[in-house]
This record gives structure tokens, sequence and C-alpha cells, in this order.
């Protein structure tokens, strides 16, 4: 198990700057896509729970991908869960500024101790 962390490739943009950008195109497609044109407009016409079927098909495919040790499939499957992850929390009203705010305020805190106040 590695704790260092390698780009696939050189000069890749900082995550911050793809999850903007990923999360504008979305919400832009969810205002005035339409669901013949528009993959994220026709997911969104289905449904909250066909978003979270994907997402959670999205989670079980990234799983497969890390058990084969195979980096180029992870980083291909995980972009796929990120993007309907994005895709659900747009359609739930959050983005990643929420995600940001709650990271930030778990920051430093055991994650043991972060799972006992939610369930207190």
């Amino acid at each position: 198990m590695s704790s260092g962390t390698t780009s696939l490739t050189p000069d890749t943009p900082p995550i911050g700057a793809a999850l903007s950008r990923l999360e504008a195109t979305v919400r832009e497609r969810l205002d005035s896509g339409t669901a013949t044109t528009s993959y994220v407009a026709s997911l969104a016409a289905k449904g909250p729970a066909k978003i979270a079927q994907k997402l959670g098909e999205e989670a079980v495919e990234t799983v497969i991908a890390a058990l084969a040790e195979d980096r180029t499939a992870l980083a291909g499957e995980a972009t796929d869960l990120v993007f309907h992850l994005t895709v659900l929390l747009a359609e739930r009203g959050l983005g990643w500024d929420a995600i940001a705010a709650e990271l930030d305020r778990r920051d430093g805190v055991s994650g043991h101790a972060e799972k006992a106040a939610r369930q207190s």
C-alpha cells in the first residue's frame, strides 16, 4: 500500500478547478438541457433514485478497478463516480462548496471521534 500519490498525466490541473468546471456544466445541463440531448438531463428526468442507483453502480466499478490494481481503470471509474456524485448533489441542491465546508469542519478530528459524535 502506497501513501504517495502520482498523477497519471503531467501538469494535471488542481482538483478544485476541475470540480468547479464539472459542477458548472452539470448545473447548466440540469437547468437548460433536454433529455434527448443531455445525459445529465435524461438522468435527472428519471429522478433521484435513478441517479443514486447510477452512483452505486459506479462505486462498485471503482472498487473492482481498485482491487484489480489497474491505476488507469481506477482513475476512469473514480471519474465516473465523481461525475455521478456531482449530478446527485446538484439535483439535491448541494454543491462541492458544501462538501468542502464539511471536510473543513472535520479536519483534524479523529475519524473515530467524528463517527461517535454522529451516533450520539
